[in-house]
């Protein structure tokens, strides 16, 4: 069996190429859903068993994009026929280049193109490292393309709409672009094969078996990017795909070797279904799995067809099929037979900037939620879940809206829990701006041993991000040794929450002078003091609020660098630069300082001015004190 993945953005036409190339034959297997995610369709060509793997379009479905190229034999980038949108397949062809997988792209829709095949190409090439080169060439009534001219067989085929194109004698109003196109694609492979190019420097004639030869070479080790057309809606163009597909694409081995591990299996998609659990949709790579065998450190329980109804006994290598009753599996894994490895860097998601704090409408599924989100993450690599620091309530970090909406619907659907979710406050912090001297004598007595402790400290500021630190001048031993550390526990327990409900930070607690009695003098009296003193000292000083400033990486088709600027500075963000992707071709890295209240306009921002191709990561840089007029906002969303 050989497996190729379909992506590109959306409304390119991948449903419904992939439904024309099963159709080919009217030979279809079975078929796997996930709603929102990807399709996977078996299907039957010229003697040979496929699977298509159809990942749904837009920037918040590239999670799985990475798992499924792994499992592949090729991948078909399919694009709309105007050279405009080539900017929305930026991500997908530079996830290609970085898997390094045999690819072709699919111009679509070439029945209402925009703009010419050479523009569309060019227009992509910004974004690949590798030559993409034309193997068809338009046949032209008008402004209607109304057929191709391969270029290897030099055929001219016209296109009939729902049915097989018929092979025609080339126009003489083509003949031209034809040659013109041809010797580019020529002198295109030479640069892989000598003999082709000697034969080119001698102005031989050039067989299409040699030039079929030299494309199958270059296709799978991914040298070269051949460009196709058609319209998948009216079947054009679709025989000429998959068959170069059948006789151009490696097998399971090229694969294999992609993978600096050599697995035994990859787990591709996953999904829990109601009634049934989690499956795993894992593809064999170089070594046979059976039911009940062993695969990533556990047994499997059962395998399935895509339909999850029919049993299998054994998936061969090259095969896939779903894996049931098998918890320890997840998608986006590598898996040997003991044990279960992360994939290359290239086959893993980029990190999820939609961040949301999720409660349960009714509080008697809080512990349920728990569970079914640890569920989620299994079958979601894009996910990821983490505690607030100061609720406690689960954050999900998704790749934006839309993946955080079928996670919502996921939860009540199969696991019956009804969920509100919220943006995530920032981790605001307070300070103070001078420092002060309190003195204060902690006194208590109420039967029995009591309690006393007398201390004076000094309360300073301190340089942003030094954090904490206690220290002690007392002399003539007017506080003994041993009560000292429970002053600094006192000073540490009072910063834990300011006057404004937020950790002090960034201040010095020095303990200068006090007293002790030999009797009700205790560590807890002590710790008592330094809490309250500590406390009197903020209330009389007043502190000012922080908020924290984020690291802002931001990766951008270079198209869209400079609309960034404005953007950023907008949002209250300092710009310090941006550079050119040393390895993404077409992409700059945008560098900003940004406040961390500011990123979920960020990420609504970048969605509108780079049309859904650009994403980011953030760490915390430094925290910064708080401008008056943004405190309230701050704080409000605190509540």
């Amino acid at each position: 069996m050989k497996v190729f993945t379909v992506l590109g953005p959306s409304h390119a036409g991948k449903s419904t190429l992939v439904e024309a190339l099963v159709g080919l034959e009217d030979s279809p297997g079975k078929r796997l859903d996930i709603p929102g995610v990807a399709s996977v369709q078996g299907f039957g060509f010229m003697g040979e068993d496929w699977a298509a793997i159809d990942i749904a379009g837009g920037s918040e479905n590239l999670s799985p994009v990475g798992a499924a190229l792994a499992a592949s034999d090729a991948a078909v980038l399919c694009v709309p026929a105007d050279a405009d949108d080539a900017v929305l397949a930026a991500p997908y062809l530079r996830v290609i280049e970085e898997a390094g997988i045999p690819a072709i792209v699919f111009i679509n829709r070439i029945d209402a193109a925009q703009s010419r095949m050479s523009e569309i190409v060019a227009a992509l090439q910004t974004y690949s490292r590798h030559h993409i080169v034309l193997r068809e060439v338009p046949i032209r009534d008008g402004d209607s393309i109304v057929g191709m001219v391969d270029l290897v067989s030099e055929r001219a085929w016209q296109f009939r709409e729902g049915k097989p194109s018929v092979l025609i004698e080339m126009p003489e109003t083509v003949r031209g672009r034809e040659e013109e196109a041809r010797a580019e694609l020529l002198e295109s492979y030479a640069d892989f094969d000598d003999a082709l190019l000697e034969e080119l420097i001698e102005d031989k004639a050039v067989m299409p078996e040699e030039v079929y030869e030299v494309a199958t070479r270059t296709l799978q080790e991914h040298a070269l990017v051949p460009a196709f057309m058609g319209s998948a809606l009216n079947r054009n163009g679709i025989n000429r795909l998959m068959k170069s597909l059948r006789h151009e694409a490696p097998g399971v081995e090229v694969a294999r070797a992609r993978l600096n591990d050599a697995p035994v299996a990859v787990g591709v998609l996953a999904d829990v279904v109601k009634h049934l659990g989690k499956t795993v949709l894992v593809r064999a790579l170089n070594k046979p799995i059976a039911a009940s065998g062993p695969l990533g450190g556990g047994n499997v329980g059962s395998i399935t067809d895509l339909d999850s109804k029919t049993a299998l006994n054994t998936l061969k290598p090259g095969m896939i099929g779903l894996t049931v009753k098998s918890d320890h599996l997840a998608a986006g894994r590598g898996f040997t037979a003991s044990a279960a490895a992360v994939l290359p860097g290239w086959a893993r998601p980029h990190t999820s900037a939609y961040r949301r704090i999720v409660t349960p409408v009714h509080e008697k599924d809080d512990t349920r939620l728990s569970g079914a989100l640890e569920r989620l993450t299994e079958i979601d690599p894009g996910l990821s879940v983490t505690p607030d620091e100061k609720s406690g309530h689960p954050i999900l970090a998704t790749q934006g809206p839309l993946h955080l909406r079928r996670l919502m619907q996921k939860l009540a659907q199969d696991f019956s829990i009804e969920v509100n979710e919220a943006p995530v406050p920032p981790a605001l912090r307070e300070t103070i701006r001078r420092g002060t001297e309190v003195h204060h004598r902690h006194r208590k007595q109420s039967g029995g041993a009591g309690q006393f402790a007398d201390v004076v400290i000094e309360v300073r500021p301190e340089a942003r991000g030094s954090g904490f630190a206690f220290s002690s001048s007392v002399k003539g031993g007017a506080v003994p040794r041993n009560y000292i550390p429970a002053v600094e526990n006192g000073a540490i327990e009072a910063l834990a929450e300011g006057p404004q409900g937020f950790a002090v930070v960034d201040v010095s607690v020095e303990l200068k002078d006090g007293k002790s009695h030999s009797v009700d003098s205790s560590d807890f009296a002590f710790r008592t003091a330094g809490k309250n003193a500590v406390r009197e000292a903020l209330a009389e000083l007043g502190t000012v609020v922080l908020q924290p400033i984020m690291k802002v990486d931001i990766h951008v088709p270079s198209v869209s660098s400079g609309s960034l600027v404005p953007l950023v500075s907008g949002l209250k963000g300092q710009v310090l630069g941006f550079e050119a992707h040393e390895r993404a071709a077409g992409w700059d890295v945008f560098q900003t300082l940004l406040p961390m209240a500011a990123e979920d306009e960020l990420f609504n921002a970048l969605a509108a001015a780079t049309r859904g191709t650009a994403w980011f990561t953030s760490a915390f840089d430094h925290y910064q004190e708080a401008r008056k007029d943004e405190v309230a906002d701050l704080v409000s969303g605190q509540a």
